[in-house]
């Protein structure tokens, strides 16, 4: 079967549509090797397009959300938080270590969209509760945030959907490194009860009216770091200015044209990828790598603030879905999923 021509953004990300990842996903075969392979320019990500056209309805309809729910009363955000279970789900702020220090430069509000409360054994929510927990949501009726939990859900099935057929048309290509062949990338997915969406508030920078300088560190908003999933399903962010009390945040596109998420390409090369704002991005994780023996490595990536004037009122809102098997699963004959997620989980959250 002959493969479709391969087609890039024009940072060198590798796109493939939406329609032929239903029509024919066996033709993409040659498209899934550059972004996910092992050449030295491959980026580890993959940009879909054409997406169906409520996409972008959903994705702004909930990024809008996030930066409301960000504003709500500190006493109100806290009601939504799980201390039990890491912060792993509902609202996280300043618990996460990113760059060896509390990250305050983000908030997070993490729930599963597919499902609210796991069917697993009460050893394995004990033993796992950043995974097999129940969902937190803010009142259906708080004021600001009304119809949060039903946007999250929403968003987040349809990035799982457009995930689980990512994972399918990866298969062939993936086969070829999985340490254990029955393996399949798309079950493992579609069956997990693991799975976590994770909506991103990144706080404007500085509210001390000084602004970021071009020789900022290049991880200045979020530090470098590997996601632990197979894959990872990416939201274009938005960009949102303050403005006066009482009047809604207006959307700019960007702080500069140096703001947004770079990524180490497989030859160690620094690369700024644009998501476009009606297109979903998947990228490989750990959980990938470990499963390859590390033939398909995870995508190392950092978010930048960039220099400007305004950055002590613009926040960036994005949504990001880990994909991932449940905890039994072997990774590879020396560890499983559940014991590699401990260790990444005490790196980040040791306290």
């Amino acid at each position: 079967m002959s493969s479709k021509p391969v087609t890039f953004t024009p940072e060198g990300a590798v796109c493939i549509s939406y329609p032929d990842l239903i029509s024919s996903p066996l033709e993409l075969e040659s498209s899934i090797e550059k972004a996910f392979g092992s050449d030295p320019a491959s980026l580890g990500i993959i940009v879909v397009t054409g997406l169906p056209p409520v996409y972008p309805e959903l994705r702004e309809r909930l990024l809008k959300l996030g930066y409301k729910f960000s504003k709500l009363d500190e006493d109100v955000r806290e009601k939504c938080t799980s201390p039990s279970s890491r912060y792993s789900f509902g609202w996280s702020h300043g618990k996460e270590i990113m760059n060896g220090k509390p990250d305050f430069l983000k908030g997070s509000f993490y729930a599963n969209p597919v499902l609210d409360s796991p069917s697993v054994s009460n050893e394995y929510k004990t033993a796992y509760p950043e995974y097999y927990g129940d969902n937190i949501w803010p009142d259906a009726d708080e004021s600001g945030v009304e119809g949060f939990e039903q946007a999250f859900k929403d968003l987040g099935r349809f990035v799982f959907k457009i995930g689980c057929e990512v994972a399918a048309a990866c298969q062939p290509f993936a086969m070829k490194h999985l340490s254990d062949s029955n393996m399949s990338l798309s079950t493992l997915i579609s069956t997990s009860q693991t799975t976590k969406a994770r909506l991103l508030h990144y706080f404007p920078p500085s509210d001390d009216g000084s602004s970021p300088t071009e020789d900022e560190p290049i991880d200045s908003w979020c530090g470098f770091h590997l996601d632990h999933s197979l894959l990872t399903g990416l939201c274009s962010a938005m960009y949102l200015r303050e403005r006066e009390m009482g009047i809604g945040p207006a959307a700019v596109s960007s702080l500069s044209p140096s703001s947004g998420l770079y990524i180490r390409t497989r030859g160690g090369d620094l690369t700024k990828v644009a998501i476009p704002a009606d297109c979903l991005a998947f990228q490989t994780g750990e959980a990938l790598e470990i499963a390859t023996g590390g033939k398909l490595r995870a995508t190392p990536h950092c978010v930048r603030v960039g220099a400007s004037a305004d950055a002590c009122k613009v926040s960036r809102e994005t949504f990001a879905l880990f994909m991932q098997p449940n905890i039994d699963q072997q990774l590879s004959p020396d560890i499983t999923f559940g014991q590699f997620s401990k260790r990444v989980f005490d790196e980040h959250y040791n306290f």
